[in-house]
């Protein structure tokens, strides 16, 4: 499942192609993806012009002049590619249809976005741009890791008393958005902490400094175009890097990467998600 670096990456990728450009034809080839399609999106969607595009967690939002959202999630194996040219920023030939492009939106400038989800596990909807944070896939969650309301105070504040696992804690949406296993994995190890760890017995101190930790995560993330593992791909279908700098995540058995630690990484199962660490270096 992409994390939030994977999503916004890709976000990244299509904005040239879709800011500010009208969709002079939107292709729904099939009525539901996880969920039915909007009614009627296909009208909704064609003739809009697309007036910016952000990112809410692992959601892609694309606001549009009708004060409607599209509100794009990736899901397992979903893809959003870019092909042909945007005022000279996209030089990939528009590929045969496949079977997969599901939507296809065809831009003004002559660029073609397609999202291709072969385990059809992703999902569209539309909204009302207004009252956006009513909806039902979005109310619920905490803040972004990358904003000004995720702060020592606040994180110490929520995990106060708590009785889950710090690992569980993390990756707890209404806490904070967008944290998936992969980077929570990541930021224990380098705060130190044992992933099993009773997140209301960790002291105020060291709760307050996964914030830190967690942005630089996954801003150096972010910089490497997110982590190519299973089906994820960059809008360009090129691959992410970051997977090559995990210092635990997928490394069951190999050397800890500590200096001085000859322990080696170990897996542990945890609310059905792997949780990788280092069993020296994190207590």
């Amino acid at each position: 499942m992409p994390e939030l670096p994977e999503v916004e990456t890709v976000k990244a990728g299509i904005a040239p192609a879709m800011t500010d450009k009208v969709i002079i034809r939107a292709e729904v080839n099939r009525p539901d993806l996880r969920w039915p399609f909007p009614k009627n999106m296909s009208d909704r969607l064609t003739g809009r012009r697309v007036v910016g595009l952000r990112r809410r967690s692992k959601y892609i939002l694309v606001d549009l002049d009708s004060a409607e959202t599209l509100l794009i999630h990736l899901g397992m194996s979903g893809r959003m590619l870019v092909s042909g040219a945007a005022q000279g920023v996209f030089h990939h030939p528009h590929p045969a249809p496949a079977k997969h492009d599901h939507v296809v939106l065809h831009m003004e400038g002559g660029a073609r976005i397609t999202f291709n989800d072969a385990r059809r596990f992703g999902a569209m909807d539309l909204m009302h741009t207004a009252t956006q944070e009513d909806h039902w896939l979005i109310r619920d969650l905490g803040p972004e890791p990358l904003g000004n309301a995720f702060h020592e105070d606040y994180l110490v504040a929520r995990l106060n008393g708590r009785n889950t696992p710090i690992k569980s804690a993390l990756l707890d949406q209404r806490i904070v958005a967008g944290l998936g296993n992969i980077y929570v994995c990541e930021v224990l190890f380098r705060a130190g902490i044992h992933p099993g760890r009773k997140a209301g017995q960790i002291s105020g101190k060291r709760v307050a400094s996964l914030v830190p930790l967690i942005r630089a995560v996954l801003l150096e993330a972010i910089a490497a175009g997110g982590s190519s593992l299973r089906d994820y791909r960059q809008s360009d279908g090129e691959l992410g890097y970051f997977q090559h700098g995990f210092q635990v995540y997928d490394r069951e058995g190999a050397p800890c990467v500590t200096p001085g630690c000859d322990r080696l990484i170990q897996r542990i199962a945890q609310s059905g998600r792997s949780s990788f660490f280092c069993p020296q270096c994190q207590r």
